[in-house]
């Protein structure tokens, strides 16, 4: 017979242990990175609002039916197999071969009642999950959304825009990828795509909703925990499809108020007309270079529409759609080479000298 495995000799058995060591070090550190990071939740466990909290019944109650189901299977198939009796080796006389068919015939019946009562149940169980599935969608679509807060968020390659529409009081502006409502009031945001199919997802608040190109869609969701909730796109939108995040920031009716007010402000007076000679200077960079065809700073000659939003840059926590944090470290390796952070990204190189990019990265740290 082959051995297929082969000897291990020492040299191999020490670059297994080695592997292995090394594989429970990253593992290690890989958990202990996660438990420090205190990064925005993204878990469909642990609801923070009324309907992700429905969602989640539903699948508890899916997970018990279908486990259960599952177990009792198994354990009827581990029945069969220990009462199974092996008639194939009966070499008897007919006369035996009929004796021991009539014996078998009551426990076949037997088996065959077993079976159609199971399968009975398999099918009133899933019929239970569906009528479980139908009052749950019922429930979602019957959010009272009185007084709702009515954004809308469109889905680029690769990252999110949200508009705030304006109103008597407050002129309309827009962010990226990032975004806040007030704990408690219902949101009402229209989804839409710009290129491709995308996905919006915010585990912790609501399920999945798809967003067709031309097809415009709602979802609505009330967020009743304050706190910073992480989302994701669910459909493959392209190369960077895994590195497309957002997050939204559920606050006090009272912050979210001041930070409406912050954000709804072109950029601040420092940012538009620096003192300092460095920050100017980027200023005057970025209104003549390619930046200003593809952003847009309120307040500025930049109105460009192609890319972010980028009046208050310097208010979101991260860039590139939650790649990196939001340093001016970041900032300035992202314009000299975003396509070596995030592969396919559509924002092409900037040629800049490097004294040019520091003073772009300079002022655009003066856009809170």
């Amino acid at each position: 017979m082959i051995n297929l495995a082969g000897p291990i000799g020492p040299t191999a058995s020490h670059r297994i242990s080695l592997l292995a060591r090394r594989g429970v070090r990253i593992l290690l550190a890989c958990v202990a990175r996660g438990a420090c990071a205190q990064q925005p939740p993204q878990d469909a466990l642990h609801p923070a609002g009324v309907q992700a909290a429905h969602i989640l019944r539903l699948w508890h109650l899916s997970l018990i039916v279908c486990g259960a189901v599952f177990a009792a299977v198994l354990f009827a198939t581990l029945i069969a197999l220990v009462r199974r009796t092996d008639r194939s080796g009966n070499t008897g006389d007919d006369a035996q071969s009929v004796e021991h068919a009539s014996l078998a015939q009551p426990h076949e019946r037997g088996t065959q009642r077993a079976v159609a009562v199971v399968s009975v149940a398999s099918v009133a169980l899933l019929l239970g999950l569906i009528v479980a599935d139908v009052l749950t969608d019922r429930v979602l679509s019957r959010l009272p959304v009185d007084d709702a807060l009515h954004l809308e968020v469109t889905g680029e390659q690769w990252w999110w825009k949200v508009d705030y529409p304006g109103d008597a009081q407050q002129p309309g502006f827009s962010t990226a990828n990032e975004f806040h409502v007030p704990a408690g009031r219902p949101v009402v945001i229209a989804l839409k795509a710009s290129d491709v199919i995308h996905s919006f997802w915010m585990p912790n608040l609501h399920g999945k909703k798809d967003m067709l190109p031309g097809i415009d869609s709602t979802i609505e969701f009330r967020v009743d925990k304050p706190g910073v909730y992480r989302g994701q796109c669910a459909e493959y939108c392209g190369a960077e499809h895994a590195w497309m995040a957002m997050f939204v920031t559920a606050d006090t009716p009272e912050h979210y108020a001041h930070w409406r007010m912050q954000q709804a402000t072109p950029a601040v007076t420092a940012a538009l007309s620096p003192t300092d000679v460095v920050a100017r200077r980027g200023l005057q960079i970025f209104e003549q270079s390619s930046c200003a065809n593809c952003h847009t700073v309120r307040g500025t000659s930049a109105q460009g529409t192609l890319g972010p939003d980028l009046t208050h840059l310097m208010s979101r926590q991260t860039i590139a759609a939650g790649v990196l944090p939001n340093t001016q470290q970041n900032l300035a390796a992202w314009i000299r080479d975003p396509n070596a952070l995030k592969p396919g990204t559509t924002m092409p190189t900037v040629p800049l000298p490097a004294s040019d990019r520091q003073a772009l990265v300079a002022w655009l740290g003066t856009l809170r």
